[in-house]
Protein backbone atom coordinates (compact mmCIF):
# COMPACT_ATOMS: atom_id res chain seq x y z
CA UNK A 1 0.00 0.00 0.00
CA UNK A 2 1.31 3.45 -0.96
CA UNK A 3 1.90 5.89 1.90
CA UNK A 4 -0.03 9.15 1.77
CA UNK A 5 2.35 12.09 1.31
CA UNK A 6 2.65 14.94 3.76
CA UNK A 7 1.63 18.11 1.96
CA UNK A 8 3.53 21.36 2.27
CA UNK A 9 1.52 24.36 1.11
CA UNK A 10 3.49 27.48 0.20
CA UNK A 11 2.03 30.81 -0.92
CA UNK A 12 4.19 33.11 -3.03
CA UNK A 13 3.73 36.47 -4.74
CA UNK A 14 4.71 37.92 -8.06
CA UNK A 15 5.02 41.52 -6.84
CA UNK A 16 4.83 43.68 -9.96
CA UNK A 17 6.12 47.27 -9.92
CA UNK A 18 4.95 50.21 -12.06
CA UNK A 19 7.44 49.22 -14.78
CA UNK A 20 6.08 45.68 -15.03
CA UNK A 21 9.12 44.14 -13.32
CA UNK A 22 8.69 41.27 -10.87
CA UNK A 23 10.49 40.87 -7.56
CA UNK A 24 12.55 37.73 -6.97
CA UNK A 25 14.72 36.86 -3.99
CA UNK A 26 17.69 34.56 -3.54
CA UNK A 27 17.40 31.71 -1.03
CA UNK A 28 19.93 32.27 1.75
CA UNK A 29 22.86 30.02 2.62
CA UNK A 30 22.00 27.28 5.10
CA UNK A 31 18.49 26.76 3.71
CA UNK A 32 17.40 24.02 1.31
CA UNK A 33 18.04 25.06 -2.30
CA UNK A 34 20.33 27.91 -1.14
CA UNK A 35 21.41 30.26 -3.90
CA UNK A 36 18.36 29.67 -6.08
CA UNK A 37 15.99 32.51 -6.97
CA UNK A 38 12.32 32.40 -5.99
CA UNK A 39 9.19 34.48 -5.58
CA UNK A 40 8.78 35.88 -2.04
CA UNK A 41 6.39 34.06 0.28
CA UNK A 42 6.42 31.10 2.59
CA UNK A 43 4.71 28.20 4.30
CA UNK A 44 1.02 28.19 5.06
CA UNK A 45 0.73 27.43 8.79
CA UNK A 46 -1.96 25.19 10.31
CA UNK A 47 -5.23 27.11 10.59
CA UNK A 48 -4.08 29.81 8.15
CA UNK A 49 -5.48 30.52 4.69
CA UNK A 50 -2.96 30.82 1.85
CA UNK A 51 -3.87 34.50 1.52
CA UNK A 52 -3.29 35.19 5.23
CA UNK A 53 0.02 33.31 5.06
CA UNK A 54 1.16 35.34 2.06
CA UNK A 55 0.23 38.64 3.68
CA UNK A 56 2.11 37.62 6.87
CA UNK A 57 5.17 36.38 4.96
CA UNK A 58 5.42 39.51 2.80
CA UNK A 59 5.37 41.65 5.93
CA UNK A 60 7.97 39.48 7.68
CA UNK A 61 10.30 39.12 4.66
CA UNK A 62 9.93 42.49 2.93
CA UNK A 63 8.34 44.83 5.49
CA UNK A 64 5.42 45.66 3.19
CA UNK A 65 1.71 45.55 3.91
CA UNK A 66 -0.64 43.88 1.45
CA UNK A 67 -4.42 43.74 1.62
CA UNK A 68 -6.22 40.55 0.65
CA UNK A 69 -8.26 42.16 -2.19
CA UNK A 70 -4.93 43.16 -3.81
CA UNK A 71 -3.62 39.60 -4.26
CA UNK A 72 -5.03 37.48 -7.07
CA UNK A 73 -4.34 33.76 -7.52
CA UNK A 74 -2.71 33.10 -10.86
CA UNK A 75 -1.07 29.64 -10.91
CA UNK A 76 0.12 26.72 -8.86
CA UNK A 77 2.81 24.06 -9.09
CA UNK A 78 3.03 20.61 -7.56
CA UNK A 79 6.39 18.97 -6.82
CA UNK A 80 7.60 16.02 -4.73
CA UNK A 81 10.28 17.03 -2.22
CA UNK A 82 11.62 13.92 -0.52
CA UNK A 83 8.86 12.55 1.71
CA UNK A 84 6.76 15.72 1.34
CA UNK A 85 4.70 17.02 -1.54
CA UNK A 86 4.94 20.77 -2.23
CA UNK A 87 1.93 22.67 -3.51
CA UNK A 88 3.15 26.16 -4.46
CA UNK A 89 0.40 28.75 -4.92
CA UNK A 90 1.37 31.88 -6.87
CA UNK A 91 -0.51 35.17 -6.54
CA UNK A 92 -0.06 38.43 -8.45
CA UNK A 93 0.13 41.68 -6.52
CA UNK A 94 0.40 45.19 -7.99
CA UNK A 95 -0.41 47.15 -4.82
CA UNK A 96 1.23 47.30 -1.39
CA UNK A 97 2.24 49.90 1.17
CA UNK A 98 5.77 50.47 2.38
CA UNK A 99 9.14 50.20 0.70
CA UNK A 100 10.34 46.73 -0.21
CA UNK A 101 13.19 46.03 2.21
CA UNK A 102 14.97 42.88 3.28
CA UNK A 103 15.55 42.78 7.04
CA UNK A 104 16.96 39.26 6.56
CA UNK A 105 19.51 40.65 4.04
CA UNK A 106 18.18 38.53 1.18
CA UNK A 107 19.37 39.41 -2.31
CA UNK A 108 16.45 41.01 -4.19
CA UNK A 109 16.04 41.85 -7.87
CA UNK A 110 13.26 43.46 -9.90
CA UNK A 111 13.31 41.73 -13.30
CA UNK A 112 11.29 41.10 -16.43
CA UNK A 113 9.78 37.67 -16.99
CA UNK A 114 12.41 37.09 -19.71
CA UNK A 115 15.24 37.81 -17.25
CA UNK A 116 13.65 35.62 -14.56
CA UNK A 117 13.60 32.71 -17.04
CA UNK A 118 17.42 32.84 -17.07
CA UNK A 119 17.81 32.51 -13.29
CA UNK A 120 18.46 29.25 -11.46
CA UNK A 121 15.21 28.52 -9.60
CA UNK A 122 13.73 25.67 -7.54
CA UNK A 123 11.99 23.06 -9.74
CA UNK A 124 8.46 24.17 -8.81
CA UNK A 125 9.12 27.83 -9.70
CA UNK A 126 10.06 27.27 -13.37
CA UNK A 127 6.58 26.31 -14.57
CA UNK A 128 5.15 29.27 -12.62
CA UNK A 129 7.37 31.67 -14.58
CA UNK A 130 5.96 30.28 -17.82
CA UNK A 131 2.38 30.57 -16.59
CA UNK A 132 3.07 34.09 -15.37
CA UNK A 133 4.45 35.08 -18.77
CA UNK A 134 1.17 34.02 -20.40
CA UNK A 135 -0.94 35.84 -17.79
CA UNK A 136 1.12 39.02 -18.22
CA UNK A 137 1.24 38.54 -21.99
CA UNK A 138 5.01 38.87 -22.08
CA UNK A 139 6.06 39.14 -25.74
CA UNK A 140 9.36 37.26 -25.24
Amino acid sequence: MEKNPTYLFVAAAALIDQNGRILVQKRPEGKPMAGLWEFPGGKVEVGETPEAALIRELHEELEIRVEEPDIKPVAFASETLGDQHLVLLLYICHKWTGLVLSPQSLDLQWLSVAAIRELPMPPADGPLVEMLSHVLRDPT
